[in-house]
């Protein structure tokens, strides 16, 4: 098992929750400063922002291999749209391994949306 952090369409009610079906949340969570999310399209992208002082809000979810195999497809890791990385997260999750999908190319006109993506 993995744990993984997600902050947008991926979580509980977002239009790609459905990939999480039959794996087990673990609770509500939030990144370490450093992390900041930017609007796309119809979907958020987290970076790594060292000026950021407040993190990005989400989720952390325990997901099996395949799952996280198919999360990575749609992520668009082979394709270089976002990459996995372990994130630091606050309390609860302070320590554990968890990694997120970072936003992979340039924000470069990309609407700052902060830490939270509704």
């Amino acid at each position: 098992m993995s744990l993984v952090f997600v902050y947008g369409t991926l979580k509980r009610g977002g239009s790609n929750y459905s990939h999480l079906a039959g794996q087990k949340f673990l609770g509500e969570a939030r990144t370490a400063p450093g992390f900041r999310l930017y609007e796309l399209d119809s979907y958020p992208g987290m970076i790594a922002f060292s000026n950021d002082r407040t993190g990005v809000t989400g989720e952390v979810w325990s997901v099996d291999a395949d799952c996280l195999a198919q999360l990575d497809l749609l992520e668009g890791i082979a394709e270089g749209l976002y990459r996995r990385e372990r994130v630091p997260l606050l309390a609860p999750f302070i320590g554990q391994n968890v990694e997120a999908y970072l936003y992979a190319r340039s924000i470069e006109g990309r609407r700052d949306l902060g830490s939270t993506w509704a």
